[in-house]
């Protein structure tokens, strides 16, 4: 028997497969095939939801400053989920945490089905903040890619995981429709339908962790560095590490504040649209482009981070968002530019958490990674709420244009510190 059956038993642990001269090399394709199935299968559920949960949860309060508050919801959900996810994984593994996390996602699920039942906000909120779980597991999926993975193809290896997410959520907003159909025949609200799509997703891409995602590679990176015991991965540890290296504080401010633009826009687009008299459709079809952007192209941009540097690809990642927020902004009725808009939003947000995230990690020791990656996740998912939570009182106070101004100001701090990294490499390769 290899390390590389599926049979082999858990109770061997790390150390045992560690011994058997594991090929890292085969095992690391496996991950990476497996990540893959389970993004793509949790991607339909993640996706539906985030075209009809501002929807959702505007019809269930009867007021569209409370609309954002689904995004936030979830968003603040990932955030608190992230922690005790780095935790378990630091301790038992990539496999147990990312299966959990979409576990709690599907029942979450199932408790927005009946929140619109009952016509219940505060459930849909609460149910939401548990379906952040599965953005959590999502999110950390990457992580799991660079366990294996040498620092020349890190950010490749993450942005295969980013880029396998596409499939599934562009697929997911386009079942809005047929999952009204099969609400409707259930005898449940419209709107709840497509929930009943992300109950099985998540279902399905948790089952597939759980039984495909083994050895586990984050043990086996462990093993590899001789740290037999399981790292706390606290928050002040972490932030001690950071701290200690400004790269990895230029990654952690990337990741965070590009997600703030990104949400921000993204949750009050399906409402302008909807206000504009656009129907569901085609709403669904410009979040479906909108997510194509946020992944579809990430392989390109983890070639280019590995190819070129990771400092670069965050200032390219800024003037997308840049010009993003600008024909957004400023589409009017255009629903065609407010689709190429929500595509290079999609876009800078992808060279923001590529690049972000590779520099972040390989700029911190190997040890203390899921501590930071934890951190990291939180600090982002706190950020993404604060931006959605804000965002329906901009749009009520501002329209869409002012909401998309604002969101571009939120690009001047990493834009600035980047150019600082970047004209410094510049003066010393001079000198």
């Amino acid at each position: 028997m290899t390390a590389l059956d599926p049979a082999i038993p858990e109770s061997a642990g790390p150390e045992s497969a560690h011994s058997e001269r594991v090929d890292r090399t085969r095992l690391q394709r496996r991950t990476i095939r497996t990540l893959i199935a389970a993004q793509v299968v949790g991607g339909v559920g993640m996706g539906s939801a985030l075209t009809v949960g501002g929807l959702l949860a505007e019809d269930l309060s009867g007021s569209k400053s409370w609309s954002g508050f689904a995004t936030t919801a979830i968003t603040l959900g990932a955030a608190v989920f992230a922690i005790p996810m780095s935790r378990a994984a630091s301790r038992h593994g990539r496999r147990v945490a990312l299966t959990a996390g979409w576990g709690l996602a599907a029942i979450a699920a199932g408790g927005v089905i009946v929140a619109a039942v009952l016509g219940w906000f505060p459930l849909l909120i609460a149910a939401l903040l548990v379906f952040g779980a599965g953005s959590a597991a999502n999110l950390q999926s990457r992580f799991a890619a660079t366990d294996l993975a040498d620092d020349a193809g890190r950010a490749k290896a993450l942005s295969v995981v980013v880029w396998s997410t596409t499939l599934g959520a562009v697929l997911g907003p386009n079942l809005n429709q047929p999952g009204a159909v099969v609400g409707r025949a259930l005898a449940l609200p419209e709107l709840a339908g497509p929930f009943l799509f992300s109950i099985a997703s998540f279902a399905g891409a948790g089952i597939i962790l759980w039984v495909a995602l083994r050895p586990d590679p984050l043990l086996i990176a462990r093993a590899d560095l001789g740290d037999r015991e399981p790292q706390r991965g606290d928050l002040r540890g972490a932030f001690a590490v950071i701290r200690r290296a400004p790269r990895a504080l230029l990654g952690l401010a990337t990741v965070s504040f590009g997600h703030v633009v990104m949400v921000s826009v993204m949750a009050m687009t399906p409402v302008h649209m909807k206000d504009h008299g656009t129907a569901l459709t085609l709403v669904g079809l410009t979040i479906s482009f909108h997510i194509a952007g946020m992944y579809a192209l990430s392989p390109v941009v983890g070639w280019a981070a590995d190819r070129f540097g990771r400092v670069p690809v965050i200032l390219a990642g800024q003037f997308v968002l840049l010009l993003a927020v600008f024909t957004a902004g400023t589409s009017g009725h255009s629903t065609w530019r407010t689709m190429v808009g929500l595509v290079l939003l999609g876009l800078g947000w992808s060279c923001s958490l590529v690049a972000g995230s590779a520099l972040l990690g390989e700029s911190v020791p190997a040890a203390a990674r899921p501590g930071v990656q934890g951190l990291s996740d939180l600090l982002m998912n706190l950020a993404g709420a604060v931006g959605g939570a804000a965002s329906g009182t901009v749009l009520g106070l501002a329209g869409y244009g002012g909401l998309n101004l604002v969101a571009g100001l939120v690009t001047a701090p990493v834009l600035c510190v980047a150019a600082g990294f970047a004209l410094g490499r510049s003066g010393r390769r001079i000198a």
